[in-house]
């Protein structure tokens, strides 16, 4: 397959921000590509050469990029920079520059599909001294035998920002509408949610049909997507929603991790399936000494611990753990302890089809616990006082609130899923309003007085699942400290651009818009209506959507949830439900 037909699917996609038309364009693509091309334009729409959690990085910054386009157009690296800060895309520098350059090209040769993943390939596998020449080579080389479109995707794929805005939900409806029906969709959605593996769902539908997805299960080496909780407002609702009894656990301030544990090693994943096995080499070794199967998949949260106390700290210690250098260091300074509280797979078992208790049963058999490695703290109740009592001893170990889980017979883990098997319940549900929420920024304003300089207010919004895109919820300006806003402007590089993100939905202008990626923990006071704001749009009042009022920063960045997985509109929706006063809707 030529490039060509895959860049002009690109492009087309880009012409659009209809969740349906997205859907059925790459449908028509999907359908007409063998299985090993589909497998490579499933990766490569979502700017990568695999699957999101064994895919290397291209390591090439946006400066690097520009160096090769540079060396392909003959222009000199000063007009090129330029370009770039003029139009802020450097897919976009390589098309104008190259496109006026291709007439005069005489011996390039049309590329193709299998030569493009071989370059990319090698840019990614490229390591030693040289390596950043070597990676600046390739692209130019690529660069050289493109057209103009295909080159503002090849820049865009190894700069890392595809900006063509393809969610994994509508690459999902996209295989349906092209391998099977509309109906099909979510036996298509669970291969995926128990592989995070596109590529791999995409070929197995394309060669076996329905058939070969069904015989897709869980295994070690891919991550499972993880299982979500939804909220209520008072534990006498959880227990009634629970038939009133259920188990309670703590829940913790740290990290979420899934261990996938076998003769091969052990590996730690994030929930946004980044590989933490470097983070945490005394948990590993831990996990591999004390394991009593041959293979297993269990989850649990990584916690900070005070070395001398071992009293349980705050989420913003064990984020130490994340940096790249130093590990050995941060091993010492910042000891963690595991508690782990499910298990979802055992020596060929798949256990996320079982109750609960069967999984926590074989969960608190399968390590010889103790020292780093502990189970989460978990009683069954079956009254309002014994929940409360329960909640009130959270608080006092310092955790940020506590679990609910079901004990029926049906409560099997939902991979992917959100639902009230598990309900979260937390010390701000005692306060006017109920929870903090996960923002993605989509826009940046100039600071003023003191943040001259610097941004120093940005536009937040949160995800609608339906649509797959973004509605803004409030103007967040307060909370921020000094090392935050100086660390801003190097968060959001390389998202900014001069025209609102085709996903995102806003009345409000930014003096900087920004591409979702970056998610803030948000606190409020309240939320109301809001004529301003997009998310939950029409809902409780035409014309106006829901907003988030006197929003403050609480100095958590979620590098642990990609935008999708931030706060939700329907998860908005509910929670503007649960506040005390609902006589505002």
């Amino acid at each position: 397959m030529d490039f060509s037909v895959v860049a002009g699917m690109f492009d087309r996609l880009e012409s659009t921000s209809s969740r349906l038309e997205m859907a059925d364009i790459m449908a028509d693509y999907f359908s007409k590509a063998g299985p090993g091309e589909l497998k490579s334009m499933v990766y490569l729409s979502q700017g990568r050469l695999g699957p999101e959690f064994a895919t290397k990085e291209f390591g090439m910054a946006d400066r690097l990029v520009l160096k090769a386009i540079s060396f392909t157009s003959g222009d000199t690296d000063a007009a090129t920079e330029a370009l770039w800060f003029e139009l802020g895309d450097p897919g976009a520098v390589a098309e104008r520059l190259l496109g006026r350059k291709k007439q005069t090209t005489l011996f390039s040769e049309k590329l193709t599909l299998g030569r493009v993943i071989e370059v990319l390939t090698a840019i990614a596998n490229a390591e030693g001294r040289d390596s950043q020449d070597k990676k600046m080579k390739l692209l130019a080389n690529l660069l050289h035998n493109s057209d103009p479109v295909e080159a503002r995707y090849i820049c865009r794929i190894v700069a890392g920002r595809m900006r063509i805005g393809v969610a994994s939900m509508t690459m999902l409806d996209a295989l349906a509408i092209a391998f099977a029906e509309k109906s099909d969709r979510d036996e298509i959605e669970r291969a995926f949610n128990v592989t995070s593996d596109l590529g791999l769902v995409a070929e197995a539908l394309a060669t076996g049909g329905l058939d070969a997805v069904r015989e897709i299960k869980v295994g070690v080496g891919n991550p499972i997507k993880v299982m979500l909780a939804e909220r209520l407002p008072s534990l006498g609702e959880i227990l009634g929603r629970m038939g009133g009894r259920c188990a309670l656990e703590y829940k913790y301030d740290g990290i979420r991790v899934q261990a996938h544990i076998s003769p091969d090693g052990v590996k730690l994943y994030s929930r946004r399936l980044e590989d933490l096995t470097p983070n945490f080499p005394d948990i590993v070794e831990s996990l591999r000494e004390r394991c009593r199967h041959g293979t297993l998949i269990v989850e649990g949260e990584c916690v900070a611990v005070d070395p001398e106390t071992e009293a349980m700290l705050p989420f913003q210690n064990v984020t130490l753990r994340r940096r790249k250098h130093n590990m050995a260091e941060a091993v010492m300074k910042v000891p963690v302890r595991l508690f782990m509280f499910d298990l979802l797979y055992a020596d060929g078992v798949d256990y996320t089809v079982k109750p609960f208790p069967e999984r926590r049963a074989a969960l608190a058999d399968a390590f010889e616990l103790g020292g780093d490695l502990g189970l989460t703290h978990l009683e069954v109740v079956s009254s309002e006082g014994e929940a409360d009592a329960f909640f009130d001893g959270a608080l006092a170990k310092k955790c940020e609130g506590i679990m609910a889980k079901s004990l029926n017979d049906d409560s099997v883990y939902r991979a992917g899923s959100r639902g009230f098997l598990w309900i979260k319940y937390k010390r701000d549900y005692r306060s006017d309003l109920a929870d903090t929420f996960d923002l993605v920024v989509v826009g940046a304003f100039h600071g003023r007085g003191k943040r001259a300089g610097l941004y120093g207010a940005l536009l937040m919004a949160v995800y609608d699942e339906d649509t797959g895109r973004y509605g803004t919820v409030c103007k967040l300006g307060t909370g921020f400290d000094d090392a935050f806003l100086e660390a801003l402007p190097g968060m959001l590089e390389g998202w900014e651009t001069d025209s609102a993100p085709k996903h995102v939905d806003a009345e409000m202008k930014p003096d900087v818009w920004v591409e979702p990626a970056v998610v803030l923990e948000v606190a409020g006071a309240e939320m109301s209506v809001s004529p301003i704001h997009t998310a939950a749009m029409g809902v409780f009042r035409e014309g106006s959507g829901v907003g988030i009022r006197f929003p403050r920063f609480t100095g958590r960045v979620r590098d642990d949830k990609a935008p999708e997985d931030a706060t939700t509109v329907a998860e908005l929706v509910a929670m503007y439900r649960m506040q005390l006063d609902p006589a505002a809707e």
